[in-house]
């Protein structure tokens, strides 16, 4: 028998409609997507810059739901303070971008957040193994991180089975699988029978062009509510 998995989205507020960004908040609401996926992009870290404290501010005061931080960001044990991370928020930071990855961490975790290690393609899951107490997910990139309407690297799929077996069989069954890159109706079956739970939801999921919001978000929640089987991929 597969696990029980019922799935949860995160919308990637970066692929939205800034103009129309108080309507669309509205309806990702009303859709029941559990929270808002923030890319915070430096320029340095990644080729990229997205937006900053002041716009994230902005979002927080017109929605309830919890953010989940990506900070994409060079040394961000430093820019914590930056945003108002409150309690209940996920915050991820990947293993490259600091020297101090437990003690980054540890600072999560006493703000009152979810912390989280982001994993790029061509990064080995063994940077995750010494830090599996302080984390209560793992961000597995199945994209290069930095823009978003990238295809799918298909190896990453084995890496989402790889990192839930491993999980498993070391007694940390309760630390969960997010996903980012690609997250498609179709990938995202893909994903959910590797073992993911957390899908982060842009152009390929819920910012679909040509297809309304609320018409899209419920397609991705059927693709990551059917039935769970075994998965196939194997490492």
């Amino acid at each position: 028998m597969g696990r029980q998995n019922t799935g949860e989205i995160s919308a990637s507020i970066m692929c939205a409609d800034f103009i129309r960004m108080e309507e669309c908040l509205n309806k990702i609401k009303a859709t029941g997507i559990e929270m808002l996926h923030m890319d915070i992009m430096d320029g340095i870290f990644v080729p990229n810059i997205t937006f900053g404290a002041c716009v994230i501010d902005q979002i927080r005061k017109n929605t309830s739901l919890p953010f989940d931080y990506h900070l994409m960001v060079d040394q961000p044990e430093n820019k914590l303070d930056y945003f108002e991370i409150k309690k209940g928020d996920y915050v991820s930071v990947h293993c490259e971008s600091t020297r101090h990855l437990q003690r980054t961490l540890t600072c999560i975790r006493e703000m009152g957040a979810h912390p989280g290690v982001a994993v790029n393609p061509a990064t080995p899951l063994c940077c995750v193994y010494d830090v599996l107490e302080d984390v209560d997910f793992i961000l597995i990139m199945t994209v290069n991180p930095g823009f978003a309407g990238q295809r799918l690297i298909p190896h990453t799929l084995e890496k989402i089975s790889a990192a839930r077996r491993y999980l498993n069989e070391q007694g940390y069954s309760d630390i969960k699988i997010e996903v980012d890159g690609n997250v498609s109706f179709e990938n995202a079956k893909k994903m959910k029978s590797a073992g993911a739970q957390i899908f982060v939801a842009g152009t390929s999921g819920i910012f679909v062009q040509g297809m309304d919001l609320y018409e899209a978000a419920k397609k991705l929640r059927q693709c990551i509510s059917e039935p769970e089987v075994e998965s196939r991929h194997v490492v």
